[in-house]
This record gives C-alpha cells, structure tokens and sequence, in this order.
C-alpha cells in the first residue's frame, strides 16, 4: 500500500513539472512572437538639455542596440536604460541647438527572450527661441512718455528661464529693469528721463545659457519716439518756484490744517490756520490720466503700501478718494529698491496720484492727519 502511495505522488510530481514546462514554453513562444510596441516619449524638445526617452513593451538586451541608435544631424549624446531596460535614455552631453529637427533611427534589437524587435524612425522638432508677444511701446509709437508706472515692457510667449535676453537700446541710455517670478515679462527703464522728441530702437536678443556671447540671436525690435515733456511753467529753477508757492500762495480755508495743490505751477503748499508751513514740487497725473480737481480729505494712510496694479511700492500714502484710485505718495519704488527718479518732479507724468520727492512725502505724511482736508486745483 505505502508503494502505491508513494508511485501515485511521483506520477503526480512528473505531471506537474511536465505541465509545467509545457505552459513555459507556451508562454515563452507567446511573449517571443508578440510584437513589440515602441514609442517615443516627447517628440518635441523644449529645454537645452531634455532628454529623449524611448519606450518598448519588452525588456531589452541593451548590447543588442549598441551602435545601432542614430541620430541625424549627428549631436553628441550618451544612451542609459531604465525601467528594467524597457526604457531607452537619449541625453544630450551639450545644448539642443535652436531651431534645429532631428531624425532618430533606431535598428531592430533583441529581447531578452531573444526575440526580434522592429526598426523605428521618429522625427524630433528642436528647441525654439522665445517669441515676443507683445512690447510697449509697440513698434512705432509716437509721443512716448516713459515712468516708472509706464517702463518699456516686453512680454515673451512663455517663460525664458533657459535663457539669457539681452536689451539693447539706441541711442545707448543707462537702463535697470526688472522680470516676474515666471520670466515671462521683462520692465526696462532708462535712469534718467530720455530726451524729448528723440526716437529709439530697443532691438531684443536671446542664447541659451552658458553659451558664448557669438550666440546671441535677435528676436525682434521695436522703435518709438518719446514726447517732449510739457514744458515747466516759468522754466524756472523748482526750488525757486516752491520758495514762490509759500511766498504768494492764498489760503482758501483759514481753520486747521489743509493741504493745497496747484496742479499749473505742480506745487503743493501745507497751511494751518491761515499760515504757510512749507510748500513742495510735486507731480501729478500726466496727460489723458489727469489728476482730479476739487475738494477731498485723507481717506487713509499707510507708510509702505504695495500696489498690485503697477507691482510698485508707493512710499506714504494718503488716499484722497474714497476708493483709493488717487493719492499722495513719495516716488514710487520697484521691489529690487530701484526708486523713481527726482527728475520728473516738476512735470506732470503719474497714473493721477500727487507724487512728492524723498523727505518731502515723509514730511506731509507725519504732518497730516486722516481727514485733512485737500484743495486741488
């Protein structure tokens, strides 16, 4: 009986690895004779060094695509796999070259089943320069007034991270600028007030980074022509003309503190009971964007507000209007610290605020109180 038991199980052990063997080898012929997919991850590139990726169905025997990869024009590269050789890496070991297409070749390989992969053929687009989408001014502007709420800007179709832009304006004027996080908009100002009635080209450059200067490519330009400033009244020295607010100035109230801005002569004149404190060269809003008129009061202050519409801080700031579109402030300031310059006092070129000097706004600003009253005029 024990003999019986023991052929029984031994017949049955055969039978298992016998059947065994037999799915093996199905599954092995199965795997072998399905056709093996490749695919190409991106056939577009975008960044300097992106790396192709290259995916087949099967695992690979690498050694089985050795030299046999190509691409054409030739660019140097090294090949990794990965994902247990389902994966093949084409990474480049210098920058894409702009503007350029690729043919990559791949010739049939082995799988480690020692099946036969197809050949392949991708044909790959380059990386491509930035395109300007839009500058202010635009090409052919005329009458430019530049400020620091109205810089040249330049905006590019997507970010240039990647890249290294070169400004180039002519005739040649000492510039600062600025970019958002995204490097996708770029803000120019020259730092001093370009000559009236002068026209300029800002032509627009742009490499990868780290590559030579020879390498940079121009993008576009554009060409404008500022607008003479309107003239200062009196063409007199402004110190003059403030020592002539506080001289001839007439108080129109003669209770209490109040704030007078004659918005002819750009003066803004502190009285107090009747009496003169100090009077300041101002400048108020340019041509088209005028500063209101008539009677108003300190709504609000704030020594260092932020202003999300200009991305500008504005120094000592009094709202005049309830909703807060105008206001006293000193010259605006960019967030790398870049403060507008004196030179504009005197002239009116603002979004509507009343723009004071350095000390001058510090000094209204601790002197008023909310609800002062302001005559414009």
């Amino acid at each position: 009986m024990r003999r019986a038991v023991t052929f029984f199980f031994f017949w049955l052990l055969f039978a298992g690895i016998i059947l065994g063997l037999f799915g093996a080898t199905y599954w092995y012929w199965q795997v072998r004779k399905t056709p093996v997919i490749i695919t190409l991850d991106n056939n577009v590139l975008s960044g300097p060094r992106d790396t192709l990726m290259v995916h087949f169905s099967q695992s690979l025997q690498p050694k089985s695509l050795s030299g046999r990869i190509t691409l054409s024009p030739p660019h140097r590269v090294r090949t990794e796999w990965d994902d247990r050789d389902r994966t093949l890496l084409i990474i480049p070991e210098e920058n894409w070259p702009l503007e350029s297409r690729y043919q990559l070749d791949i010739a049939s390989g082995t799988t480690i089943l020692f099946g036969s992969t197809p050949a392949a053929t991708f044909q790959i687009e380059g990386p491509t320069y930035p395109v300007i989408a839009e500058t202010f001014p635009a090409d052919a502007d005329r009458d430019v007034l530049l400020g620091i709420e109205d810089p040249i800007r330049v905006t590019f179709d997507r970010s240039v991270k990647d890249f290294f832009i070169d400004f180039r304006l002519e005739p040649e004027a000492a510039v600062v600028y600025q970019n958002n996080p995204e490097k996708t908009v770029f803000e120019i100002l020259p730092r001093s007030t370009l000559p009236a009635g002068q026209a300029y080209t800002l032509s627009i450059f742009a490499k990868w980074r780290g590559e030579p200067d020879a390498a940079y490519q121009q993008l576009g330009e554009t060409n404008f022509a500022t607008l003479p400033l309107v003239p200062k009244i009196g063409n007199r020295d402004l110190a003059l003309r403030a020592e002539e607010a506080k001289r001839f100035t007439q108080p129109k109230r003669t209770e209490g503190k109040y704030i007078d801005i004659n918005l002819a002569t750009q003066v803004m004149t502190l009285f107090e009971n009747g009496s003169v404190l100090d009077s300041y060269i101002i400048s108020s809003g340019k041509r088209g964007m005028e500063t209101p008129r008539g009677e108003f009061a300190v709504q609000n202050k704030a020594d260092r507000p932020w202003s999300k519409k200009y991305s500008l801080y504005m120094p000592y700031w009094q709202a005049i209007t309830p909703d807060g579109q105008y206001g006293i402030h000193e010259l605006p300031e960019w967030p790398g610290g870049y403060k507008e310059g004196a030179n504009h006092l005197g002239t009116p070129v603002s979004h509507g605020c009343v723009r004071l000097g350095v000390g001058a706004a510090e000094r209204v600003y601790a002197w008023s109180d909310i609800g002062t009253p302001i005559i414009i005029y």
